[in-house]
């Protein structure tokens, strides 16, 4: 068993076509997608078109959740909200926050229990970003029957075997390399590369392999992009991999 794993794209139409250019080229056939598919100042439309024409197993990310709040609000003023048609939010809503993948592999986007959770990674008090300790995150995996588990959210790639044996596997983001937040402090995620990243996985006598892909391609449109809708974070972290905070 060979497939890819791809996430938090982030309606970035470029680095996901040229994501999925490089898993043809390798000849894999099964791609899995965890989620945070349009949700940002991009080509939010653009890229659930595509999405959808790739019918690809997927599940729901924290961003998608509140994209679909907002759809039941009925307005928003957000780029991405005004982007998209009642068939792409009609798309997200289909699809579970969880999945048990070809009975083997369950995929989540945060944690198995929190969408929004950063879970194989952790803000520190000082807002710096860290991996989590094993034990927070066995807890996290407790009552997961699979050899393999598949988060995302923090789009920081990551490959953790558990104790027991089992894999927490983050693939990364195809679409955004950095970002900045708030909660719980503020806080910088910098990947340190503009690639597009995600990641193969196979399993092999003895466990699953893993590779985490890095995939270069041409940022400077989605970056324009960004910039020209104020988005200076984004703007920077697309076309560099690092974060210019917003008015600095």
């Amino acid at each position: 068993m060979k497939f890819a794993a791809i996430a938090d794209v982030h309606g970035n139409r470029p680095a996901l076509e040229t994501v999925l250019a490089d898993i043809a080229a390798l000849g894999i056939d099964e791609i899995v997608n965890l989620g945070d598919h349009v949700s940002g100042p991009l080509e939010a439309a653009r890229t659930a078109d595509l999405l959808m024409q790739r019918g690809f197993p997927s599940i729901r990310g924290d961003q998608d959740r509140i994209l679909l709040e907002l759809r039941q609000a009925g307005v928003s003023a957000r780029s991405d909200f005004r982007q998209l048609e009642p068939k792409h939010f009609d798309w997200m809503a289909s699809m579970p926050s969880t999945l048990m993948y070809r009975e083997r592999v369950f995929l989540c986007h945060g944690s198995p229990k929190d969408d929004a959770a950063f879970w194989l990674d952790h803000i520190a008090d000082d807002g710096s970003v860290r991996p989590a300790g094993i034990t927070a995150i066995e807890a996290g995996a407790e009552g997961i029957d699979a050899g393999l588990i598949l988060c995302a959210h923090t789009h920081i790639p990551r490959v953790v075997r558990l104790r027991d044996g089992r894999m927490v596997v983050n693939p990364g983001s195809v679409g955004l390399p950095g970002y900045d937040g708030k909660v719980p402090v503020p806080y910088v995620v910098e990947v340190g590369t503009p690639h597009a990243c995600y990641a193969i996985l196979e399993q092999v006598r003895g466990g699953w392999s893993t590779m985490i892909r890095y995939v270069p391609y041409d940022t400077a449109t989605m970056a324009a992009l960004a910039q020209a809708k104020g988005m200076l974070t984004w703007a920077s972290a697309i076309a560099t991999g690092w974060v210019q905070r917003e008015g600095k």
